[in-house]
């Protein structure tokens, strides 16, 4: 079974009062990935990509198609039983800084997810963040650190952490390496694959860079004006 399988996706916008316009930001999408597999989706600006995977999280309510994770149709969930579907499928954007309260040092921004759904005990709750910030490969001094205080790298670790925290199956990476630098990028990619390897997170990677998709994902599908125009 995959995790995911989306069958004709589509999400229409419409602009103006008196001449209203139909946008087909996305215009009937289908894919699937497989457990611990990694789904690129690549295109231009525009194409459709994010409203995709805004859509496929259920951040944004698709015009139709249906939307399975695990078997389940998710595609009609509102409200409260959306919860538990958000833990399971995460999402890191592009700018970790927007993604981090920037008053909140890293071991509260690390420990708040984990309060808010119950995921442990009061007394093992510093030995989780500390795990938590060893998986991503930083050193436990940065905890009492606020957000402007870490580089670009080490911030965008941090929300891969706070992710990980929720112990999902599917993760959203939407343009994660596009603000960092080539050596840092290189690192945070390398990362990603580790924690695929070893946790068998499935990953829908979207980028505008075919390099990295190639070497992250097992398949691609090239998007354009709101289709999927080629498979890789």
């Amino acid at each position: 079974m995959n995790l995911l399988s989306v069958t004709g996706l589509k999400k229409y916008h419409y602009s103006g009062i008196l001449n209203r316009k139909e946008i087909r930001a996305v215009d009937g999408v289908d894919f699937e990935i497989g457990k611990g597999k990694a789904l690129g989706l690549v295109g231009n600006s525009g194409c459709g990509k994010t409203t995709v995977a805004r859509t496929v999280l259920r951040l944004t309510e698709p015009t139709a198609g249906s939307i399975l994770f695990e078997g389940i149709d998710i595609t009609g969930l509102r409200g409260r039983s959306l919860k538990p579907l958000g833990r399971q499928m995460q999402i890191i954007f592009q700018n970790p800084e927007s993604s981090l309260n920037p008053r909140m040092r890293v071991y509260d921004a690390l420990l708040e997810p984990l309060r808010i759904h119950k995921l442990c005990r009061s007394d093992e709750e510093e030995q989780k963040v500390l795990d938590l910030i060893e998986t991503v490969n930083l050193n436990e001094e940065l905890l009492f650190r606020y957000p402007h205080e870490l580089s670009g790298g080490q911030l965008q670790r941090v929300v891969i952490a706070r992710v990980l925290s929720l112990n999902p199956k599917l993760i959203v990476a939407d343009e994660v390496t596009s603000m960092l630098d080539p050596l840092v990028q290189s690192q945070i990619l390398n990362l990603l694959k580790d924690l695929q390897n070893r946790l068998g997170i499935s990953y829908l990677f979207i980028s505008h860079d075919m390099d990295v998709v190639e070497w992250m994902c097992d398949d691609i599908a090239v998007m354009d004006k709101g289709k999927i125009v080629e498979w890789k």
